[in-house]
């Protein structure tokens, strides 16, 4: 099964994310990863979801019908520059706190807090580097650990540039443009 990263420019009202991973489940796709958040532009917010699957193409033309949803592409082929996000506790006695402060150094992680026999690493990367990362530090001990899903964003001057898509109000707000 292939893995596809959808990027999405969505209206930022309630309830729209519950609306696209309605129509995501419906459809049978499994989510391996999601991350919303606010865009450049107020009011829109981008979301990067990566689905395992065949063929994402009517998924793609299904977000086109929710009313909220503003621009969808699939960028799985496209050149993306793609990052992740983890924390993980490990079990760090004093020692072996050296040799985790060494592969820290390694992967460009950082130690965002040290009890008396843990330590939360911070460690941000494509998600490739993530995953070794965590394998790297597995025989530690995880206690635990928190990955905040892949965001992407296509290279270049092509993208999903949100000012893009809409127009402002008279009341500061944002509306889709018509095509």
């Amino acid at each position: 099964m292939k893995t596809h990263t959808i990027v999405a420019l969505l209206q930022d009202r309630p309830g729209v994310l519950s609306r696209v991973i309605g129509l995501i489940r419906r459809r049978g796709y499994n989510i391996e990863s999601l991350a919303v958040g606010h865009s450049e532009t107020p009011g829109v917010s981008r979301l990067t979801l990566v689905v395992e699957s065949e063929d994402v193409e009517q998924v793609v033309k299904q977000l086109y019908r929710l009313i909220e949803v503003i621009k969808v592409s699939d960028v799985t082929d496209d050149p993306t520059v793609e990052r992740e996000m983890t924390m993980i506790k490990l079990h760090a006695p004093p020692a072996v706190r050296h040799e985790i402060i060494s592969m820290c150094s390694v992967f460009g992680a950082r130690i965002v807090d040290v009890g008396t026999n843990t330590m939360i690493i911070e460690m941000t990367g494509t998600p490739g580097k993530v995953e070794n990362f965590i394998e790297v530090v597995r025989p530690y001990g995880i206690k635990e650990m928190m990955r905040t899903g892949r965001i992407a964003m296509v290279r270049g001057t092509r993208g999903h540039n949100a000012s893009e898509y809409v127009e402002p109000t008279t009341n500061g707000a944002t509306v889709p443009v018509l095509n």
